[in-house]
């Protein structure tokens, strides 16, 4: 079986902009896994968002973090790029963050320069650590990374353009730097126009690149993309997720349980949806991978305990996947 971190190289190295659907949860990963995506990313405001109910402002630990990592790991056969945030601590704290994080399942990940606690790239107020200090942090998670496994990928994020004293010229003199320092990918984080990218597509030369693309106004085709040079971009589905749920919400609190036969009814064929009163569940069931444990019980259960599916009543059957009506 092809390694992780190599797939996630080769991806990167395809010349195509890949699309990483950005994570918090092994649910959404999966989801991105069934609908055909290559690879996922773990988001940092994701996890702190929607597994802790906390903003993206360093509260999260090591541990969790990596915690997390597992479970989506072990539960897709995609490469999984993780954002690492600040490092959980200096240099030397570095080093154990990379080795757990790989040791978790990661094909890639990625530190940023910021001070600790750190913040959500698009909020003010953030502030980078010295140069000579974060140089310390990428040779650390490069040698850490070397030691264990050279092909998981490993990024350097600078968030220097939008940070307290910072610049478009300082991002630029950071990055350089950061590649010295031997990361294979580079995160400009912040930059506010196409002429920006183009300036540190120049002076980067030839690098796998990666920039926050929303932040840039109108916004970039895909296209554009590609002939800018960047590598990958980040495609969140937190939001999407989170404003379906709002609005169902309110049609509940507006309309009462008559929403909800209206959505069961609505989705009976729908790809996770099916039909019967737990249909709504059903399609998320076999996602989960309900048939795998009815498999499992086929090879490893008697026939006598096989039994209980003919001896007993509900509207999803294992056996044959979905609902039934």
């Amino acid at each position: 079986m092809e390694k992780k971190g190599s797939r996630l190289r080769e991806l990167l190295g395809s010349g195509e902009v890949i699309i990483m659907i950005a994570v918090g949860t092994a649910h959404q990963a999966r989801l991105a896994e069934k609908t055909g995506f290559e690879a996922v990313t773990i988001s940092g405001s994701s996890t702190s968002e929607e597994i802790f109910g906390l903003p993206d402002a360093g509260f999260i630990t090591m541990t969790e973090l990596v915690e997390n990592v597992e479970r989506i790991c072990r539960a897709v056969n995609l490469p999984v790029m993780v954002d690492c945030d600040t490092g959980f601590g200096n240099a030397i704290n570095v080093r154990r963050t990379v080795d757990s994080v790989i040791r978790a399942g990661a094909a890639g990940l990625f530190i940023e320069d910021q001070v600790a606690p750190k913040r959500c790239g698009f909020i003010k107020g953030k502030e980078v650590i010295p140069l000579e200090e974060a140089v310390g942090k990428f040779r650390a998670a490069v040698e850490a990374r070397d030691e264990l496994d050279p092909d998981v990928v490993i990024m350097a994020r600078t968030d220097a353009r939008g940070a307290v004293g910072g610049g478009l010229e300082e991002a630029i003199r950071r990055a350089k730097a950061y590649r010295e320092a031997g990361v294979d990918m580079l995160y400009v984080e912040a930059l506010r126009s196409r002429d920006e990218i183009k300036q540190v597509r120049s002076a980067l030369g030839d690098c796998w690149l990666k920039i926050t693309e929303s932040a840039i106004n109108p916004p970039l085709t895909f296209q554009e993309m590609k002939e800018l040079g960047l590598c990958s971009v980040s495609c969140h589905v937190n939001q999407s997720g989170s404003i379906a749920m709002y609005d169902f919400l309110m049609e509940v609190k507006k309309q009462g349980m008559g929403a909800y036969t209206e959505f069961r009814r609505r989705i009976q064929d729908h790809p996770l949806g099916g039909p019967g009163f737990y249909g709504p569940l059903a399609g998320l069931v076999d996602l989960a991978g309900f048939p795998k444990v009815s498999e499992w019980e086929r090879k490893y259960l008697s026939p006598e305990q096989l039994k209980k599916y003919e001896s007993s009543l509900g509207t999803y059957d294992p056996r044959s996947g979905k609902g039934k009506g």
